[in-house]
């Protein structure tokens, strides 16, 4: 954060000089008319080396994650709920907040709450840390006046969400870490180990079965092309993270994960759980059921679904009940939609899709156990076939010299 250097008069009409670290100018001249001193001049001061510093700061500076702002709400929850003061409740969390990013945006949004707005309005101009969901659930509890409330229902919907990220992380990590180990292993395998062979092998001066001539002429290829195609990879991986960061990119990525082998179901039914549970949360909250559709849509965490959400909004606006254009979708099974039509009958479509949310929630739990167990056969197929390769293109030329040689 940069450092501004000012001077101005106090109660008494003295003057007073001083540096405050600030996010901009008219920050710090509500920090000064907050402490009586009338600003007369302010300007940005040049810090020199400690331009580097702030620069290496940020550069280590953890992103917040969800667990910051689990902590955040949870707090902010339990100072509302005692009666502080909302200002003071964040100069009593910016003194504990160990994450600089977010203890910098904290001090801006103070700022922002001394010079008179809201508090929504103040978490949104950091849409980087704070979701538009979670601005309007804050901005839902000013207009209605159960501010704490609308924080705690935010930490146990972010606690969920957390719980839900974990056991798809947890699921997705052992897959993952077979797949890379097997990538090195047959990396070190054709670079360094079968060339060793194909030398023994050309000076035996042996005939070679199928399997080994196919072993040396793939290992022969990575001696010779390695660099290219570890250029090809890198260059592929970083048009790949560049392409989904589009808006475009992220709907045919949103898209093709959900349909990925044995994860895919996973995926899908998380991002749709996450769906229901903001959902009902708005709902419950007393945002309109567009306006709540239109919040959701962004903070489903996938682009595809969230323009298939999106269209539900549209079709809202034409007239058509939330049961007609949740079928339209085409993303929901029969059970939660006929959970959904007796929610609309019977006025109780918050609490629908809470049971909605769960629903899915205990599919993915069910799935995530079950996914170790989808996986491990396919591995081991894998690594046995790796190793059927490796015996029949190595081994049995080797036997066979051995043989020869027996024999003489």
């Amino acid at each position: 954060m940069p450092e501004f250097q000012y001077s101005g008069r106090n109660r008494q009409g003295e003057v007073v000089n001083g540096v405050i670290e600030a996010g901009n100018i008219d920050a710090v001249a509500n920090q000064l008319l907050n402490t009586s001193v009338t600003p007369i001049d302010i300007k940005e001061r040049l810090v020199g080396e400690n331009g580097l510093v702030e620069f290496w700061n940020r550069l280590n500076s953890r992103k917040p994650d969800l667990t910051d702002l689990i902590m955040f709400s949870r707090q902010m929850y339990s100072l509302m709920r005692a009666g502080v003061p909302l200002i003071r409740s964040l100069s009593g969390i910016i003194q504990v907040t160990n994450n600089r990013i977010l203890r910098e945006a904290f001090k801006e949004i103070q700022a922002n709450l001394s010079s008179g707005r809201e508090l929504s309005v103040a978490l949104a101009r950091h849409p980087l840390i704070f979701s538009p969901l979670y601005v309007s659930m804050i901005r839902i509890g000013e207009n209605t006046g159960r501010l704490d409330e609308s924080f705690l229902r935010i930490a146990q919907y972010l606690e969920l969400e957390k719980d839900t990220r974990e056991r798809v992380k947890s699921a997705l990590r052992y897959p993952s870490m077979v797949i890379v180990a097997m990538a090195i292993a047959i990396a070190i395998v054709n670079i360094y180990v079968i060339p060793a062979f194909a030398d023994v092998f050309q000076r035996a001066g042996a005939e070679l079965p199928l399997a080994t001539k196919i072993l040396i002429n793939t290992s022969g290829f990575f001696v010779s092309y390695w660099p290219f195609m570890l250029a090809v990879i890198v260059i592929t991986l970083l048009s790949f993270f560049y392409y989904i960061k589009t808006d475009k990119g992220r709907v045919v990525w949103g898209k093709y994960k959900i349909r990925l082998p044995l994860v895919g179901k996973i995926l899908n039914k998380a991002a749709l759980g996450r769906f229901a549970r903001a959902f009902s949360m708005s709902l419950s909250a007393g945002v309109p059921i567009v306006q709540a559709l239109t919040v959701v849509s962004r903070a489903v965490d996938n682009d595809y679904i969230g323009e298939h959400i999106a269209d539900m909004r549209t079709g809202i606006e034409r007239g058509d009940n939330l049961t007609h254009t949740a079928t339209l979708s085409n993303m929901f099974s029969p059970l939660v939609l006929q959970m959904l039509a007796v929610g609309e009958e019977t006025g109780q479509v918050d609490e629908m899709l809470e049971e909605v949310a769960g629903f899915y929630e205990r599919e993915v739990e069910y799935d995530v156990k079950n996914l170790s167990a989808a996986i491990e056969p396919i591995m081991i197929v894998l690594l046995g076939g790796m190793v059927l390769i490796l015996a029949l293109g190595i081994f049995l030329p080797m036997w066979d010299l051995a043989s020869v040689s027996l024999g003489k």
